[in-house]
């Protein structure tokens, strides 16, 4: 910031203004200085009385009470959609915090055939429509889980986002080996 001071008073921010320049800077400094030393201490007590009783930004780790609420519902009661996106295709599942299916949908369903099957684009469908059939069966909350590598991973949530749901955590649950079986032998192209 004195570097800034410095440049407006050799004049190079455009001549003789830069004195100006320099002394709005200073009054803004003294401004904020003067409401950081005149700051209500009630207000202060009240911001850390609300820190102080658990918020947090994040979703709560399962087990853990939390006084976070969507709808009326705890972290724990919002049903959750599972996403499994393959190299060839993208399966979208609703559930309730129960395990009971509402709405399954795959981009072969939808109408995309072979190689189409594993675009972005039908898997942005595919979400789009999930959401839809979940929000005409009262879901506007969810909580979603994403298994694996395909191209369909993030366009299938956003197409959630677009059908009318709302996101409130993203968990990926990609099994990922620890050197177990042999890949397969390297493919020539």
């Amino acid at each position: 910031m004195q570097a800034v001071v410095a440049i407006a008073r050799r004049g190079l921010l455009g001549g003789c203004s830069g004195i100006t320049f320099s002394r709005s800077i200073q009054t803004g400094i003294q401004r904020f200085q003067t409401l950081v030393e005149n700051s209500d201490s009630a207000t202060d007590k009240e911001l850390d009385s609300t820190q102080s009783k658990g918020f947090s930004y994040f979703p709560p780790v399962p087990g853990k009470e939390s006084s976070l609420q969507w709808d009326g519902k705890k972290f724990e009661e919002i049903p959750i959609v599972h996403i499994k996106a393959t190299y060839n295709n993208t399966h979208i599942q609703v559930f309730t915090a129960e395990k009971v299916p509402l709405v399954l949908l795959t981009c072969g369903y939808m109408g995309f055939k072979n190689a189409k099957k594993s675009t972005a684009l039908a898997a942005q469908t595919t979400g789009i429509a999930a959401g839809n059939k979940a929000a005409k069966k009262g879901v506007y909350h969810v909580r979603v889980v994403v298994k694996g590598l395909g191209p369909g991973r993030l366009a299938a949530i956003q197409g959630l986002t677009l059908g009318g749901l709302e996101v409130i955590s993203i968990t990926d649950n990609t099994p990922v080996p620890h050197n177990g079986c042999r890949p397969r032998k390297a493919r020539r192209l």
